[in-house]
Formats: structure tokens, sequence, C-alpha cells
């Protein structure tokens, strides 16, 4: 056996013989460390201590205060105590995948009788009986024989499957939790003790088709979350509860916004109410991007497959688009049309027309274009994500040299327009090149670079997304933080070096040659659905006046004030403010708390006092005082508020 050497962190090294483990690493170093490791990084891969290292490598060990790795290790572990308590309660329980998700795991089971919420209190008390039980954590190679032999003895077809998806030459990992039995790429901790039993919880239990195919069985599929400690659990659960209550589908029957049936899966029906908000919004954007020097186009919705295949969308997207077939007159088969599932190939045909000059760049082409993607209809969720939906799109073209300059341009925009809507923080992700890509190392060098000075020249912390970007270009990804600390995708800036080749896009430069442009793709809110979704959970339905679709309720407390109210209601719409009259044979309170429930962000209460001095009162949403102000007074400061942000 021979030697290796080890590189720890601090740049020191150390020889060891080789096939040693870290947790022997861990040993040799200290007894403290050896007992709070609970895995290491091996040449940047995430090591199980009871791996073995047969070659030169970097190391460090990871412990529980270690977040990311600790997490991991912790939501996979309870993948598998979680379905080893299931078949010690429930012997003739199939077992299939349990993998780590965001904020916690699932596991699929396949069983007769559903899972009830009683069943998931029975399961959490086995799991933590496993886990008080610290037991050891195993594991071992197999050659695919055995373990085919081992999950046919057991009458696990599930397993026997994913052994047949596994590439043969490749290793097949067995972990054990105490006695029971699992396949497993790893890594786990330990022992079941290392997992924290006060810091998990099952939440709720849904249908699976097997490996996501309606085609196969339908599993049930039990969902937990998990973290390091009981009060990150507690605060969790916390900011579900207020989820709940911010639900926009919930506050969207409450405002009576929009709703969304089976005859038109993943589609919008907007209300009034609703659609009040959208083209606030999208007049509100409009403006913005007729100051940035945007010029707004409009493009078809369907368009032949001929383009879809020259730009690549046909072989790469042909299976989330919406065909159409047409009978042309005359001819002799069907035309394939689809609905554009995005706008850039149609922007690109806007381009096209006439002779551009390197004088007409950077040239900024916006829509507000309509599109269709096809979304199964296990994955569509209210207005975040469906079918048919509206971008702000924007497409630049321009120059490798002014690459740079629009992207530090987008960013001031974005900013300006994130923190007009209630977000005065983003994170940035700039993806880099993939390992499968079109174009030349040096212009990729040239638009990671011009990327990365444009978000340090505007002050912007940004963090590296190795090898994320696209095949045509590198990317910048925006997320936004909400009131309850959870993060939307929304905004987008990509640099696409092969369309505008693909699509014939030519500009003639100052040598007097023919040149293609760069095309950056850019988006700020997303899709209009998605965002007005965001913007309702955010505000919990009580939107910034100027956006509310409703924004002031005049009502009566006697019917004696009634010609008053209308003449309030005259005045402030003449205003520009979205007023309304309530002058039902109601209480005043029965009013009042109806148009909260609607998220009404002022009532003026009008009765007979304040008829007599032309006055009316006024009560803010979630607010208990009221305040009586000159009907003149009302007029003026409503309607400056009902005014769009013009931009800051």
């Amino acid at each position: 056996m021979g030697q290796i050497s080890l590189t720890f962190p601090d740049g020191t090294t150390r020889v060891y013989d080789a096939g040693v483990t870290p947790a022997t690493v861990a040993a040799s170093i200290a007894p403290s460390l050896a007992k709070a490791a609970i895995s290491a990084q091996v040449n940047g891969k995430h090591w199980d201590l009871a791996w073995p290292i047969h070659g030169d490598a970097t190391i460090s060990l990871n412990t529980l205060k270690d977040e990311a790795p600790a997490l991991e290790l912790i939501r996979h572990d309870l993948a598998h105590i979680m379905a080893r308590a299931v078949q010690e309660i429930w012997p003739e329980v199939k077992v299939t995948i349990g993998p780590v998700r965001d904020q916690g795991w699932f596991y699929d089971f396949d069983r007769e009788e559903p899972f009830t919420p009683e069943d998931l209190g029975q399961i959490e008390a086995r799991m933590k009986q496993i886990i008080n039980a610290r037991d050891p954590v195993r594991t071992e190679v197999w050659p695919r024989e055995k373990a085919v032999e081992y999950y046919r003895g057991r009458q696990e077809p599930f397993k026997l499957e994913l052994i047949d998806r596994i590439p043969e030459g490749e290793d097949l990992r067995m972990y054990w939790h105490g006695d029971w039995q699992d396949l497993c790429r790893g890594p786990h901790l330990q022992h079941t003790g290392q997992v924290p039993s006060d810091a998990f919880k099952l939440t709720h239990v849904a249908g699976a088709y097997w490996l996501g195919d309606a085609s196969r069985p339908m599993l049930q599929r039990i969902y937990g979350v998990a973290f390091r400690s009981r009060d990150d659990l507690k605060a969790h659960l916390t900011m579900l509860e207020e989820a709940a209550k911010r639900d926009h589908r919930k506050l969207g029957r409450e405002m009576e916004l929009f709703h969304l049936q089976e005859e038109a899966p993943g589609m919008v029906f907007w209300h009034p109410n609703g659609w009040t908000i959208y083209r606030q919004l999208e007049d509100y954007m409009r403006g913005r991007l007729r100051q940035a020097g945007y010029k707004e186009i409009r493009t078809p919705q369907v368009v032949d497959r001929v383009l879809w295949e020259k730009s690549g969308h046909w072989e790469a997207y042909r299976e989330n688009m919406f065909i159409v077939e047409v009978d042309e007159e005359g001819a002799r088969e069907k035309r394939i049309n689809a609905l554009k599932p995005m706008n850039c190939p149609c922007h690109v045909q806007v381009y096209n027309q006439g002779i551009k000059s390197y004088r007409d760049l950077p040239l900024r082409l916006a829509e507000f274009g309509s599109c269709h993607r096809y979304e199964s209809s296990g994955s569509m969720h209210g207005l975040m994500r469906v079918r048919g939906f509206t971008q702000d799109d924007a497409h630049i073209f321009c120059t490798e040299d002014q690459i740079e300059g629009e992207c530090a341009d987008f960013l001031a925009l974005l900013s300006s327009v994130y923190r007009d809507l209630g977000f005065k923080t983003f994170d940035i992700k700039l993806s880099t090149r993939p390992d499968v890509r079109v174009g030349a190392d040096e212009v990729w060098d040239k638009a990671e670079t011009s990327l990365a000075r444009a978000i340090e020249k505007a002050g912007y912390p940004y963090t590296i997304n190795p090898g994320d970007g696209a095949f045509y270009g590198p990317k910048l990804d925006f997320k936004l933080t909400d009131a309850i600390g959870r993060e939307w995708q929304c905004g987008t800036f990509q640099a696409d070096f092969n369309l505008p080749v693909r699509l014939g896009a030519e500009y003639v430069g100052e040598d007097g040659m023919k040149h293609h442009p760069v095309m950056m793709h850019r988006a700020i809110l997303g899709s209009f659905e998605r965002f007005i979704g965001i913007l309702l959970e955010n505000y919990a339905g009580k939107l910034p006046f100027w956006l509310a679709p409703r924004q002031v309720v005049v009502a009566s407390i006697v019917s004696d004030a009634d010609p008053f109210v209308h003449e309030v209601v005259a005045a402030l719409r003449k205003a520009g403010v979205r007023a309304e009259a309530d002058v039902r044979n109601e209480k005043i309170n029965y009013k009042v708390r109806e148009h909260s429930v609607g998220k009404v962000p002022v009532i003026l209460a009008i009765g007979m006092q304040e008829v007599a001095a032309r006055t009316v009162s006024v009560r803010r949403l979630g607010e208990t005082r009221t305040e009586t102000i000159s009907l003149d007074a009302a007029v003026a400061a409503f309607g400056f508020e009902a005014l769009p942000p013009s931009g800051s």
C-alpha cells in the first residue's frame, strides 16, 4: 500500500496510507474533531467519513456548524430514517426513492391504503425512537448481481428498476441505518443520533407517479422539513403559517382578482379588479422602458415551425410548445405552426427588416409578449406557474464593446423598478460558460468579463454560478427576497452570440464589413402573472395605493348622506382616483369589515356631521384610528397618492 498527501484548508499537508478515510484523518488531528466531524470535502466533493481516499487530494472536514453540508446530511438521513420507520410500522410497504429538496426531503412509497395525518404522527414518533437509539450508519459497495439478488429476495421491484437504470460499471453503494438498508449514493452521517430529533416535522402527503411518468403507478409521497435546531424549525413553520395567510390564490378570491378553471388549464381569467392591477403595472413598466430608450413592438402569436427550426427551439423546446396545424387552401399537407413560447426569434425578424449600421446600435426592442408553454398539470400553481403568460420582454442588439454599458444601464433600471415596487435589495448570480456551448472562448471571456465589470462598477455584490450559463452565452439572474424571507427569481440578463447568427442578423461596422450583433435577452418582472402573485404575497394583499385595484370606498353612515357620498366619489374620480360608493343600508362597521377583507386601502365614512362640514372621515387599511379632513384636502392627497412612481 502506497502513501498519499492530503492538503488542508490552511495549506498544510499530511501523509497517510492510501485508502485512508476522513474519519481516520479527523482522529489523527484531535479526538474532539473525530467526535464533531460529520463529513468531508475531498477535491471539492462532498465525501462520507467512511469513504476511502486513494490519491493525493485537498481535504476539509465538516461539522454541524457548516450549514450547507450539515443540512444536506440531516435531510438525507431523515429520508432514510422515515423510510425505515414506515417499513417497521407497515412491513408490506414498498420503498422507492427519497431525495433532499429545499428545506427538507420527500420519500415515495407504494402502499394500498392512503397515509393519514394520524399516520404521519405515528411515523414521526417512530423516527424519534430510531434517532434516540443512535444506531450506526455503515456503507458498502456491492456488485450488481448481489444487489439484484438482495432486492429480488425482499420483493422490492422499484429498487430493481433503479439498478437497471444505473450504467454498467458504476458502483452500487448500499447504506444501513441500523438494520434497515437502502440503495444510495450517499454521503450520510455516522449514526442516527447525529440527527437533531427536535428539528424536523412531516408536513403532508401527495400523490406522485413513479419516476414522474403518468403511465406508471401512482405512489404516495411524504414530505418533511428539517433544520439544524428547534429554533430554526420553529421559524420555518411560522413562516409557512404566514405564507398560507398570504397565499395569492386565497387573496385572489377575497379581492376578486382572477380565477382558473379546468376548461383552460394554466390560463388566467382576469376579473376587473385583477385586470386593473395588471394594466397599472403594465402602464408603469411601459413608461419606464420609454424613459430608458426602448422601442415597443408587437409580434405574432402563431409562427411557422420553419422559424422555430432555424432558431433551434424546435429541437430543444418542442415538448413545451403548443402546436397548431392549419389546412392551408390548396396545400397538399397541413402547415405546422406553434404558439410562441418566447419572443426572441420574432424580435430578430423585426431587427432584420432593413440594413442596420453600427450607428443604429444599441437597438432596444421591447414587447409585452404573450407566450404559451406546456406545463404538466402537477407543476402548475396559481399565478406562479401557468401555461399562458405575458413577459416584460426586451432584446438589446449591440456590439461586443457595448455589452458592459448596456449591462450597467439595465442594472440601474432594474434596481430602480424593484425599489418602486417595494423590493430594496436583491441577489445577483453570474452564470458562466457550460461545458456544452457555442461560440469561441475569447468571446465568452469578453462577455463574462463585461458582465462582471458592470456589476462591480455598479457596486452590487454577486456570486458566481459556474457552468450554469445558457449554451449561447453567460447570464445574470436576479433574486428578490419578500417580506417573509422567501426568494423569488425574476429578472434576467443574458448575452446571446448564437441566435443572431442562426437567424441572419447583421449590421455594417465601421470597417464597412458585415458583422453579427450580440443579442442581450432581458426581463425585469419575468412575467406579469407571476410577478403579480409575488406582489400579492409580499404585501399580503395590501398593495401600494397606486397599484390597488380599489383605492377608496366612500361609505355612508346614514342614507341622508348619500348625495354627498356621490359628490365625493365624483371629485376623487376626476382627480384620477379609483373610487366607489357604498350606500347600502348596512351599518358602517359592517361595511368597514367587508372592505378591509377586500384590502381596500382607504375607507371614507360620511355621516351628517361630515355633510355639514364638507369633510370626510378617513380610515386606512390596518389602522384603528380615523382622521377627519376637508374634501378638498382628501381629493388633493389621494390624487397624488394615485400617481405611479416615476423612478428613483
